[in-house]
């Protein structure tokens, strides 16, 4: 019976940062898919001393050591039901793992990519032209996206607003569809004044509007939260709205509980919170 159990536990690879210091990327997604009854596997593409909202960090690039273990997990044939991306600090990481992704997703993996480059209408530092062309072409390969709004306005091409409205948000979202992703969920959009996250299963579905009200508070690495139990409730499901709407639900909770917390700069210490993440 337990080796049935273990057979069928899902199995997840997590491709992202991982921070020394600070509760983002791998070092918040780990727990929250543990907690979740997931085995969970990692490739970092950066190890970081702590988040850079301290403005004082070193970072040591992992591309040879990614590019040298793919090459042995194809030698060992090792396979994952979902593969979910974050942060790359090139474009050669993100060629290398789109490659990858590709070929998984023929043996029947599904793929989930954050195409994280920027917030607020910005680029993050490093961010170029041709980064975006190739977070694009990863997010050919893949079963749904999460951007923010001010990515998917640089996936889709799309000017920056303050707002925008629904027949410009569905062209946004219709434009990701239209280069290959599947489905789509954008965060953080500000639609007529209000804000909303947007769902779109299709390219030929309707769209479906999650209004929120937002916390006047930031912490780094809430949004790896946000992905982490988004998908881990669509993996069982099977339905992207409803899991959205719970992984909003829950991450507004965990958020309320730390808004007073005095160092935010190191993020929300997910361990002490899992049990408000409900399976």
């Amino acid at each position: 019976m337990m080796e049935d159990r273990l057979r069928n536990q899902p199995r997840i690879l997590l491709i992202n940062d991982m921070a020394g210091y600070g509760k983002v990327a791998l070092s918040v997604m780990i727990p929250v898919f543990s907690h979740m009854k997931y085995e969970t596997f990692n490739l970092p593409t950066v190890l970081i001393s702590n988040t850079l909202d301290y403005g004082n960090f070193d970072i040591l690039d992992t591309t040879e050591y990614m590019q040298n273990t793919l090459r042995v997990w194809n030698e060992l044939q090792f396979s994952f039901d979902a593969i979910c991306t974050g942060f790359f600090v090139s474009e050669r990481q993100t060629s290398l793992v789109y490659e990858y992704c590709k070929e998984q997703r023929k043996k029947g993996t599904l793929v989930f990519i954050d195409p994280i480059m920027g917030d607020d209408g910005k680029r993050y530092n490093g961010v170029t032209n041709e980064s975006v062309t190739y977070m694009k072409k990863l997010c050919s390969v893949a079963d749904v996206i999460i951007p923010n709004i001010t990515e998917a306005c640089f996936l889709s091409g799309h000017v920056i607003k303050t707002s925008c409205t629904k027949f410009e948000m569905k062209d946004i979202a219709d434009q990701l569809h239209e280069f290959g992703a599947k489905a789509v969920v954008i965060t953080s959009a500000n639609i007529d004044g209000k804000m909303f996250t947007v769902v779109k299963n299709s390219l030929h579905s309707e769209m479906t509007l999650i209004p929120y009200e937002e916390i006047p508070v930031r912490f780094p690495g809430t949004g790896d939260v946000f992905m982490a139990i988004v998908v881990g409730h669509y993996l069982r499901s099977g339905k992207l709205s409803e899991s959205v709407q719970t992984a909003m639900h829950q991450l507004e909770k965990i958020i309320r509980s730390n808004i007073n917390n005095t160092d935010k700069y190191k993020g929300i210490p997910i361990e002490q919170f899992l049990e408000d993440i409900q399976l």
